[in-house]
Order: structure tokens, then sequence, then C-alpha cells
């Protein structure tokens, strides 16, 4: 019954984010630096993390083809499709959960805490609407975060293949546009927006209605990062089922 409830007050708060706008000004002065703090804050461990992953596989890759009947371009072939289908789109994605999520649920629940939306409430403002809807309007920009990423995975992917040795650059390029599947790019970026969603509101909904003092605002941030990250986790799997079964 209890998570039951959380699920209500989730989807009240939804239509509470959505109704009474904020005046347009104020808005678009929220929403940049929203984009600011949570997208542009997060492209430099995006692209450390993608980078090392695309890395990763394509070693792992080479280091498992052992018979000389397969040929090295299906490194290349691996590497990109484990780096669109599921590390960019979904392993970044869970690593944002604890970053994105963990500043989302901590920024809105010192203002709980502060009883900062106590005041703006008194002030005849929708504090959903001020605090939640430009973070969500801000994440509408993630999807090119993951396609960053994304490209920094193929490279990281092509430097380790190519620069350790394990196949050569004309391999690589051939196995990199073999059967490829625009699709899989729709796919990815469906996946993406939900992501992009699910990261601005599951974080904040444990910001906004969290209760105590400091203390709570840490384990709020914890529990936002875990339920964040099992909401992914399931979407990814119902998506995946809908989309390419």
């Amino acid at each position: 019954m209890f998570y039951l409830d959380d699920i209500g007050r989730y989807f009240l708060m939804l239509k509470g984010v959505f109704s009474r706008m904020t005046k347009r000004s104020v808005l678009r002065n929220l929403i940049f630096k929203e984009i600011d703090d949570l997208i542009i804050g997060s492209l430099g461990i995006t692209i450390f993390l993608a980078f090392f992953i695309g890395a990763v596989v394509a070693i792992q890759t080479a280091l498992n083809l052992t018979s000389p009947l397969i040929p090295k371009k299906l490194i290349a072939f691996a590497s990109r499709q484990s780096v669109i289908l599921e590390f960019a789109p979904t392993f970044i994605s869970v690593i944002m959960a604890g970053k994105v999520g963990s500043f989302i649920t901590s920024s809105i629940g010192t203002m709980r805490v502060t009883e900062q939306i106590d005041a703006l409430e008194v002030m005849g403002i929708n504090s959903l609407n001020y605090l939640v809807f430009p973070k969500i309007i801000a994440m509408l920009m993630y999807p090119f975060v993951i396609a960053i990423a994304m490209f920094m995975g193929i490279f990281g992917a092509y430097v380790a293949g190519v620069y350790g040795g394990f196949v050569s650059t004309n391999d690589f390029l051939t196995g990199l546009r073999e059967e490829f599947i625009p699709y899989h790019l729709v796919y990815a970026f469906i996946k993406t927006f939900l992501y992009s969603f699910l990261l601005a509101t599951i974080p904040s909904f444990h910001g906004y209605y969290m209760k105590g003092g400091a203390l709570e605002v840490g384990k709020a941030s914890t529990s936002a990062f875990v339920w964040t990250t099992v909401v992914i986790i399931i979407s990814n799997y119902i998506l995946t089922q809908l989309l390419l079964s």
C-alpha cells in the first residue's frame, strides 16, 4: 500500500506540474539555468565514460575472437551494436540517475527543509511548476548528450581496436557500416526521451515530498537514485519487447 500511495502521489505531482503555469519570462531563465546544470554539466563525465566503455567493448570482443575464421570487422560491428542499443542510452542513463538525480533531489529537498517551497506557495506561485517543469524541459536536450555518448563510444572502440593492434582501420570502418539498421537509432532515442522524463521527475518527486532535516535530504537522494534506476531498467525491458520483438 505504501508503494501504491507513492505512485498515486507521483502522478498527482505530474498533474500539478502542468497546471497554473509560471510567467514565461521567469520560466525561460529557469530553463536555461537547468540546461546548464543538468545537460552541460553532464557532458564531461558522459564523454569520459562513453569513450572507455566503447574501448572496453572492443577489447573484450577482440580477445574473444579466437577462431581465425571469424572476420576482424566483427569487432566494429559488435561495438557499434552494443554502444547504440544499450551502453549509450541505458548505461549512461543509470549513471546520470546518480549524478543528475542526486542533484535534483538534494536541491529541491534543501528548499523543502529550509521552507523555501512553502514561501513560494504563500506568494501564490505553483511550486511544482516553478521547480519541476524547467527540469523536464531542460532534460528534453538529454538525447543530445546520448548522441555524443554514442559517437564517443564508437570512437573509443576505434582507438582501442586499431591502436591496440586488434583490427585494421579498413576492417573497422567496414564492420562499422555493415548491416546498419537506422531503426536502431530510432529505438535508442525513443528510450532516451523516456529516460529523460524519468530522470527529471522521479528525483523531483523524492525531493519535493521529503520530510525531516539535512540527514533526510541524503536519504532522499539515495532513494531517488535507487528508484530511478529500477524504473529505467524496467522501462528498458518493456520498450525492448515492444520496439524490437
